[in-house]
């Protein structure tokens, strides 16, 4: 499915989601901003896609803003930044948070250039898996400006205080190593695309209940009260204890050949 400078194609249960402006490095213009939020929304809604893989064209992940672009309307730049409520999310912040809202897996692969407005967007995935020439930077001090698409809420759960002022405030160029040993990065591999498909695979393989339970409790707990902890954990439970994906995740681990590979659809459908 083409949507302007991104395309999804979804088979055996993976969207794979690719950010289309080579040219540009992929960077954001308001057309892209608008096509990362609208591929979100049919995942969303689809009920064979088990996990995403989230990814950049022409060897590169994303330049952040493409400011040129967005400058040239300031009607497009306040609808990117326009929102009812202080704590809801703008345009801008949706491109990042709104693959944590998405109840499947989000992996992001990373290569090349992950700059600015990119950074923040693979902070709201799951998991980021970079290759060796992967160079990333959270660049908005830079140009005297705050990250502000929403990835600081991925960032505060990744790393220390102090790290992530320190890459904040300096806009440093990190490679994939520093990102790994920071914890901005799950793995580095020499085939992010392939790790991240085999990784995706066996995601998909298992309950996508117990998936979307987990990443919701994850989330949703990762800086929360004890007492919240231990709350969403029974409700979780309790609802997959009454599912009947428990049942078919459970027979699958047993190799049962006559129901290993039936699928049921998820409760939060």
């Amino acid at each position: 499915m083409q949507h302007p400078h991104v395309t999804l194609t979804i088979a055996e249960g993976i969207a794979w989601v690719e950010l289309s402006r080579p040219e540009k490095y992929n960077a954001l213009n308001y057309a892209l901003f608008e096509s990362i939020v609208k591929v979100q929304r049919h995942i969303a809604k689809r009920r064979d896609v088990r996990a995403v893989i989230l990814s950049g064209s022409g060897g590169n992940f994303c330049s952040g803003l493409d400011v040129g672009s967005v400058m040239k309307s300031p009607m497009q730049a306040f609808k990117l930044l326009f929102k009812w409520l202080p704590g809801s999310a703008n345009l801008a912040q949706r491109v990042s948070i709104g693959w944590r809202r998405l109840p499947v897996p989000v992996i992001c692969v990373l290569e090349g250039i992950c700059y600015g407005g990119g950074t923040q967007i693979a902070l709201g995935a799951d998991m980021r898996i970079a290759a060796p020439d992967c160079r990333l930077s959270i660049m908005e001090a830079k140009w005297g400006l705050v990250p502000d698409m929403a990835g600081l809420v991925g960032l505060r759960e990744l790393v220390g205080k102090d790290v992530a002022m320190q890459l904040t405030m300096s806009a440093e160029v990190i490679d994939a190593e520093q990102a790994k040993a920071y914890g901005l990065v799950t793995q580095v591999s020499e085939a992010p695309r392939e790790a991240a498909e085999a990784l995706a695979l066996r995601l998909a393989n298992t309950s996508p209940d117990a998936n979307a339970a987990i990443k919701f409790s994850i989330n949703k707990s990762w800086r929360a009260s004890e007492r919240s902890l231990l709350a969403r954990e029974s409700l979780s439970q309790v609802r997959l204890l009454l599912g009947k994906n428990r049942v078919i995740a459970a027979l699958r681990q047993t190799k049962d050949p006559e129901r290993r590979y039936q699928v049921r659809q998820p409760w939060w459908r």
